[in-house]
């Protein structure tokens, strides 16, 4: 039994706390990204993009408390484990070592696309189960799209 009580029925905070564990691993996932990039990243755009890989790793993890304390608003304790994030995330994984400042913006942009796409998927989960976590679903993904958008702007494939 959870410890904090909830008015939604136990399918709709099942359904609704899935979303929510699905997007924290998600988001938790796109701040080890950025911050493996931010060390590793090389080339002409190194400062600028250097730079914006610490605004992404501040929203991402901004984000993903946000979502772990609604989960436990309607009682379902988050889990934001490295092993529970590694297992659950639905990211591509970050090449190993050295990356051009090409590649990065490559690679962010093919993350927020993944990620784009799972949000909206948990945006239409939850649209019966908890219009309060399906709103705060969708003022994310609208912000990780606008982040999509700023990187795919960069992106010179």
């Amino acid at each position: 039994m959870p410890v904090i009580k909830s008015p939604l029925s136990d399918e709709n905070r099942r359904i609704a706390g899935d979303a929510l564990q699905g997007a924290l691993a998600d988001l938790l996932d796109l701040s080890l990204v950025a911050k493996q990039a931010h060390w590793n990243l090389y080339g002409p755009r190194f400062r600028s993009i250097h730079l914006q890989l610490d605004e992404v790793v501040t929203a991402a993890r901004t984000y993903a408390d946000t979502v772990a304390e609604r989960a436990a608003a309607i009682g379902l304790s988050p889990d934001g484990r490295a092993g529970t994030v590694a297992g659950t995330s639905g990211l591509p994984d970050f090449p190993a070592g050295w990356i051009a400042d090409e590649q990065v913006v490559a690679v962010l942009v093919e993350a927020y696309g993944t990620l784009v796409r799972r949000m909206r998927t948990r945006v239409e989960a939850t649209e019966k189960a908890d219009a309060v976590s399906q709103d705060l679903l969708i003022g994310l993904t609208a912000e990780l799209e606008k982040e999509y958008w700023m990187f795919q702007a960069e992106n010179r494939r």
